[in-house]
């Protein structure tokens, strides 16, 4: 019974990261502009917009920031050529 939850309560998790994963993957594609990685505004709004998203998915406060920072760095090595389209 007790593993029976453990799973149940890892497989909500996951679906969770699942949803967060996806929209973030919109957000990005959905504002990212022509040399986005040197604009430090569009850089800023991003930002804004990854923080949002984990507030809605009630992300643990304390590590926000480096989740943030992480997202817009594995955006900037992973999306280069994005272009809002």
């Amino acid at each position: 019974m007790r593993l029976a939850l453990m799973t149940a309560l890892l497989w909500n998790l996951a679906m969770r990261y699942k949803k967060i994963a996806k929209e973030l993957v919109a957000m990005l594609r959905k504002n990212t502009a022509i040399d986005w990685t040197l604009k430090e505004q569009v850089r800023a709004k991003l930002r804004v917009y990854v923080k949002k998203l984990l507030n809605k998915y009630k992300y643990p406060p304390d590590k926000q920031e480096s989740a943030t920072k992480t997202v817009i760095d594995q955006a900037e090595v992973l999306c280069k050529d994005w272009s809002g389209e």
